[in-house]
């Protein structure tokens, strides 16, 4: 180290560089004395000799261990390597680095273009042996020193922690009080909002669908507007992030929680970069104290809800299948009886298609044979058949929980818009008091606090009419009322409005689990169901035969169409199969035509007018082609002089086309006045002519 030794006049003929930097933006603002003592190194600079001297302050609150990027460093060491700089003063080693990579290249630098490096303490010329070892002396203890002093303050954390003391950032919902510590935030609109949350997902089971309920019921969260302090709010649409942090924080349970996340250390552009906010599994937690503090929920229920999240994760292996809608409704709850793997659904025919339910997993992923195929459209009907009959007993105990639960769910909704109604009109009142205290002669200000206050008062308005929308709880259902529900659970189970998704969610909720196999002798797919509280029950579900299939028309219809053909129309009949509501097999309404064709395909015989091939007439017609009245052609029928013929006795006549030619026929038309029959000639007139 040099002291009293002068400086070379060709290293006075560069520049100095005095290098400024604080670690954090907190030494910036509060270390004003330290940044100042750095500023006093250029008049050290002018005393040794330099007459242009440069102060580089671009790493004001940089952390100097290497982790974060220095611009002002780098430009230091650009403008050593290009020999401009004479010598690079630093009020101490910590200042220039904290680790021993940065320092020792600097020394390096510095050796090489003859660059002194100094301080309070002196002159050091890294050429020299003795001063590279001071220095690098130096380099080492200023890191050291920082890790010694990290250390420090986290052990005094960790500790601080262990006992629950640590102010450690906390969510929405919670504030550090300073007398009693930890506690709920005191804005019951706030409290109100999370319990919700975790309300309307204790009913519906699912964090997208909890999400979906409180978007339509318009409800706000609260988006912290002054960053990590959550004093001040801003309440904006509820999203999905919301839901699902407060689902998964273990804070909302009561348990104070450190070390559930961790940082990462990667390398970008040869230099170490760290990230934080990285979560761990709940065995890595350093810290775990569960009673910390009050909690909007137990920790039971956090881990049923934890449960349930996982179990709404669809594809993960060996997890069960949450209901997500489609036309089967047994979608991943089946399981092979041969070989345990979980069955499939494959949509057969034209779109959209029926449901197929097969052992696949094996012939895709393995190359075997499939174990089992069979149609899911009867297995369906069949289990849900099952289902209702196990509900029946419940259906009134169902009804009176579902009428409480919708009782519930109207008072926390009214609530909740009582409370905003609440803070609206605060906002208002305090709209009006500022637009109050302002001088009316600063138009100015007024103007901006005029609008303001009318906004709140029409934000008053919208919560009013939020208010009187929501409709009160109906009193409690009579007992009488509810008996009926057993029978009408197949009618709701069949509603238009329940959606598949609805039905499998329902399904879930009381089954664990089917097995099923398929008995090829009896040609009967048998299902072993596994009830939830470990009851189990069997069915056999009949496959269909060859060439069977479920658009068939009803054995009722049919029966119908037979007894009904030999009396009536194929129109006739259309019409009274859709009176009594009978549909064809493909649910549609029936039409002559349609009457006309399952007559054909079950050799049903009308009587022969019906086929309106020209060669049997009805009565009608025949009378329209001889050009005389319905009566007259009766009264041939009866005479005996048109031949015709019944199915059954009482049916429709039915008239052969040639026999309108018959000259009896033309005859008996032609005597007007007369009777139409023929006269025996054997028979005296009563009235003769004359």
């Amino acid at each position: 180290m040099t002291g009293a030794e002068p400086i070379p006049a060709a290293i006075l003929g560069r520049k100095a560089v005095v290098y400024v930097r604080q670690s954090s933006p907190g030494q910036v603002a509060a270390n004003t004395e330290g940044r100042r003592r750095q500023y006093e190194l250029v008049e050290v600079a002018r005393r040794r000799g330099f007459r242009d001297v440069e102060v580089i302050d671009d790493d004001l609150g940089r952390s100097g261990s290497g982790m974060v990027a220095r611009p002002g460093f780098e430009r230091l060491v650009a403008e050593l390597c290009a020999g401009r700089i004479g010598a690079v003063l630093c009020l101490e080693a910590s200042r220039l680095a904290r680790n021993g990579r940065d320092w020792h290249h600097l020394l390096e630098l510095c050796g090489l273009v003859e660059a002194r490096v100094i301080d309070h303490d002196g002159v050091y010329d890294p050429c020299r042996p003795n001063d590279r070892l001071l220095l690098g002396m130096k380099g080492s203890i200023s890191e050291f020193e920082l890790g010694i002093l990290r250390t420090r303050m986290l052990d005094a954390a960790r500790s601080k922690a262990r006992r629950g003391e640590l102010r450690i950032p906390v969510p929405v919902g919670y504030v550090w009080h300073r007398e009693y510590g930890l506690g709920l935030d005191p804005d019951l609109r706030l409290q109100r909002t999370i319990r919700l949350v975790f309300e309307r997902f204790r009913q519906l089971g699912s964090a997208r669908q909890t999400l979906l309920s409180l978007t339509a019921d318009g409800l706000c969260f609260p988006r912290p507007s002054d960053g990590k302090r959550t004093t001040a709010f801003d309440w904006t649409p509820v999203r999905y992030r919301n839901v699902i942090s407060l689902l998964k924080n273990p804070f909302y349970a009561g348990a104070y929680i450190y070390g559930k996340s961790g940082k990462r250390v990667v390398m970008v552009d040869g230099r170490a970069r760290r990230s934080y906010g990285h979560g761990r599994s709940r065995d890595q937690w350093e810290v775990m104290i569960k009673d910390h503090h009050e909690g909007y929920i137990d920790w039971a229920e956090y881990e049923r809800n934890q449960e349930i999240l996982a179990a709404n994760a669809y594809g993960e292996p060996g997890g069960p299948k949450s209901g997500r809608g489609g036309r089967a409704l047994l979608t991943g709850v089946m399981s092979c009886g041969r070989c345990g793997r979980s069955l499939v659904v494959a949509y057969a025919g034209r779109p959209p298609g029926r449901p197929v339910y097969r052992c696949d997993r094996g012939h895709v992923a393995l190359g075997l044979r499939r174990c089992m195929s069979f149609g899911g459209t009867r297995v369906d009907a069949a289990v849900a058949a099952e289902l209702l009959r196990v509900v029946e007993p419940m259906a009134i105990e169902a009804a009176r929980e579902a009428e409480r639960m919708h009782a519930e769910g109207l008072a926390a909704a009214r609530r909740m818009a009582e409370l905003d109604l609440q803070q609206a009109r605060y906002d208002a009142a305090l709209a009006e008091r500022r637009y109050a205290a302002c001088d009316p002669d600063n138009r100015l200000t007024a103007a901006q606090l005029e609008r303001n206050w009318e906004t709140a008062l029409r934000r008053v308005e919208a919560c009013v009419a939020r208010v009187e929308a929501v409709e009160p709880a109906c009193p409690d259902v009579p007992s009488a009322e509810l008996e009926g529900l057993a029978g009408d659970l197949a009618t709701a189970w069949a509603a238009p409005g329940v959606t598949t998704r609805a039905r499998q969610q329902l399904l879930r909720t009381l089954v664990l689990g089917i097995v099923a196999d398929v008995d090829e002798a009896a040609r009967e797919v048998v299902l072993t169901i596994h009830w939830r509280g470990g009851q189990h029950s069997q069915l056999r579900v009949r496959k269909p035969e060859p060439g069977e299939h479920g658009c068939r028309t009803p054995e009722d219809a049919l029966a119908l169409v037979a007894r009904m053909a030999g009396r009536w129309s194929d129109a006739d009949i259309a019409a009274s199969l859709n009176r009594m509501a009978m549909p064809t097999g493909q649910g549609k309404t029936w039409t002559g035509r349609r009457v006309s064709s399952i007559r054909r395909v079950h050799g049903i015989h009308a009587y022969r007018s019906a086929e309106k091939d020209g060669v049997w007439l009805t009565m009608s017609e025949a009378a329209a082609a001889l050009g005389v009245t319905n009566h007259v052609v009766r009264q041939l029928i009866r005479d005996r002089i048109l031949a015709a013929e019944q199915v059954v006795p009482g049916a429709p006549y039915q008239i052969r086309a040639a026999d309108l030619d018959d000259e009896r026929i033309t005859a008996a038309l032609a005597r007007r006045g007369r009777p139409r029959r023929d006269v025996d000639g054997e028979q005296i007139p009563m009235f003769p002519d004359t």
